[in-house]
C-alpha cells in the first residue's frame, strides 16, 4: 500500500505571492488536496458504499473563491481558533488587546489569521520512512500581529495514511508567553458537496459535558451536562432530531454552535467523534489529543456563498467538528490553559478516519 503526492500551482495572491495545491492519494482511492493559502483543505474526495467518490468538503475550485468570498471553508485556524470575550484577556498581569470581528468578541484569530496568510510548504512521501505522504506548511506569526504577544512559529503537519486517515499534527514555539488554540475548520458533508442539509447525518459525540455560551456565544464558566438536553449525542442521533428544540442554547446558537468537553482526554490520541451518512453509507470518524471539540451544524450558511458545484451553500449544508481547547479559555481559571511559553513546545493531534457501512 502505498500514498502519494503531487505539488502543482492554484493561482496568485493579489500581491503576487504564489499558492500551490498538494494532491494526496491512496490506493483506495481518497484523494485530499489542500492549498498552502490557510493551509486550506480544497477537497477531500472518498468513495461511498458503492463505490461511487464524491467531494465531502464545502469550498470554492478557485484561489479568488477562498480569498474574497470563503467563511474559514477548510483553514487552519488561529492563533487563536474560536472566540475570545471582548478581545481581551490578562497574561502575566498585562492586559492583551486583540481585534473584536464577531460583534463585541474576537473570532479565529482576528481580522487577518493564520487562514489568511500564505504559509512555506514542503512535501514527503513514503520515501521519506513515514507512513503515508504529506506536506508540512510553516508560519511565522511576528510579534504583536492581530495584537498577540511573542513571535509565534508554527508548523501544521498534514498526513493521508494507507488506512484513510488524515492526520493532522499542529506544533508551536514562542519567545514570549502567549495563547495558541488552533483547528481545522472544514465543512463536511458526507453526501458529497452540493447534496443538501446534514440534518439526516447521524452524529455521536464522546462527551457527557459540553459549555454553555452567553447572548454573544462566549463561554458562562459553566461546564454543564448533556443528559437530558438537545446536547446528548452520547448514541448515534440524527443532527436534525433536535436541532430547532425549545431551548435557550439552541436559540443562542441558531442551532448547534457549542464546544463539547470530551470524556477521558488526558492528553493522549482520545476518540472524539463519529458521523455517518445513512443515505450514501460514508462515515468519519475522528479522534484528538484536544480536550475539546465545537461542534458547529452551518447554521449561518445563507445561500449567498456559492461553491465548488455551482449552486449556493444553504443553511445547514455542511458541518464542522473543530477539534481544540475552549473558546475563551484565557478569561476562564477552571478551563484548561492555552499559555504557552519559551521554552515550550505546543503539540496537538487530530485524526478523520474516513469509511463505510
Amino acid at each position: 500500500m502505498t500514498t502519494r503526492i503531487a505539488r502543482a500551482s492554484f493561482g496568485r495572491m493579489p500581491n503576487g505571492a504564489s499558492v500551490d495545491v498538494f494532491t494526496l492519494t491512496n490506493d483506495h482511492g481518497v484523494e485530499i488536496r489542500a492549498i498552502n493559502y490557510g493551509c486550506i483543505i480544497a477537497s477531500i474526495r472518498v468513495p461511498d458504499r458503492t463505490t461511487r467518490i464524491d467531494d465531502i468538503v464545502l469550498g470554492h475550485d478557485t484561489l479568488e473563491g477562498y480569498v474574497t468570498r470563503s467563511r474559514f471553508f477548510g483553514a487552519v485556524v488561529g492563533r487563536y481558533a474560536n472566540r475570545i470575550a471582548r478581545g481581551r484577556f490578562t497574561l502575566d498581569g498585562r492586559t492583551i488587546e486583540l481585534a473584536t470581528n464577531n460583534g463585541p468578541n474576537h473570532l479565529h484569530g482576528g481580522i487577518r489569521g493564520f487562514d489568511k496568510v500564505v504559509w512555506a510548504a514542503e512535501t514527503f512521501d513514503d520515501a521519506d520512512a513515514r507512513e503515508g505522504a504529506g506536506v508540512i506548511f510553516k508560519y511565522t506569526s511576528a510579534d504583536g500581529e492581530e495584537g498577540y504577544p511573542g513571535t509565534l512559529d508554527v508548523h501544521v503537519t498534514y498526513t493521508l495514511t494507507p488506512r484513510d486517515e488524515l492526520v493532522i499534527v499542529y506544533e508551536g514555539w514562542t519567545d514570549k508567553p502567549t495563547v495558541i488554540n488552533l483547528t481545522q475548520h472544514s465543512y463536511f458533508n458526507l453526501g458529497g458537496d452540493g447534496s443538501g442539509e446534514i440534518a439526516g447525518h447521524e452524529l455521536t459525540i464522546h462527551a457527557d459535558r459540553f459549555t454553555p455560551v452567553d447572548a454573544t456565544q462566549i463561554p458562562t464558566g459553566e461546564i454543564a451536562p448533556v443528559d437530558g438536553t438537545p446536547f446528548d449525542f452520547r448514541k448515534a442521533t440524527a443532527i436534525g432530531a433536535r436541532i430547532d428544540a425549545d431551548h435557550e442554547q439552541i436559540r443562542r446558537g441558531r442551532g448547534y454552535d457549542h464546544n463539547w468537553v470530551l470524556n477521558g482526554n488526558d492528553g493522549a490520541l482520545t476518540p472524539a467523534a463519529r458521523v455517518v451518512d445513512p443515505r450514501s453509507g460514508r462515515s468519519l470518524t475522528v479522534a484528538t489529543t484536544e480536550p475539546g471539540m465545537q461542534f458547529y451544524s452551518g447554521n449561518n450558511l445563507d445561500g449567498t456563498l456559492v461553491g465548488k458545484t455551482g449552486r449556493g451553500y444553504g443553511r445547514r449544508s455542511g458541518l464542522c467538528l473543530e477539534t481544540q481547547h475552549f473558546p475563551d479559555s484565557p478569561n476562564h481559571a477552571n478551563f484548561p490553559s492555552t499559555v504557552l511559553r519559551p521554552g515550550e513546545r505546543f503539540q496537538s493531534k487530530t485524526v478523520f478516519t474516513f469509511g463505510v457501512v
